[in-house]
């Protein structure tokens, strides 16, 4: 009866130890899940995402999709370095230019 005490004293704060310890793993384990961080193993190795063929596909088309948007971005830049020289332009020079293009086409 006294061993049946003792491991009915203990039983709670066991109990609530893994209790806590579970809430605390799936916490855990949803704040990766919703940063985008990888699932572990119990052995540290990596769950998700596996390397796959697929993954090194996107991979691929991302790093494509990559440089064409840096190159277009190279001319977009471009092509602001002479909006901002028309702008900052004086009026009289600006008119110049407009004049000499009416010029040509005359």
């Amino acid at each position: 009866m006294e061993k049946l005490m003792i491991f009915a004293e203990m039983l709670v704060p066991v109990a609530a130890i893994v209790l806590v310890s579970t809430i605390g793993w799936v916490v855990v384990t949803w704040l990766k899940v919703r940063n985008g961080y990888p699932l572990s193993d119990g052995w540290g190795r990596a769950v998700y995402p596996k390397s796959s063929d697929e993954t090194v596909e996107r991979i691929r088309l991302l790093s494509q999709e990559n440089a064409q948007l840096r190159a277009e971005l190279g001319s977009i830049k471009d092509r602001l370095v002479n909006v901002e020289r028309i702008v900052t332009d004086g009026s009289h020079l600006l008119e110049q230019e407009i004049e000499k293009l009416r010029g040509k086409r005359n």
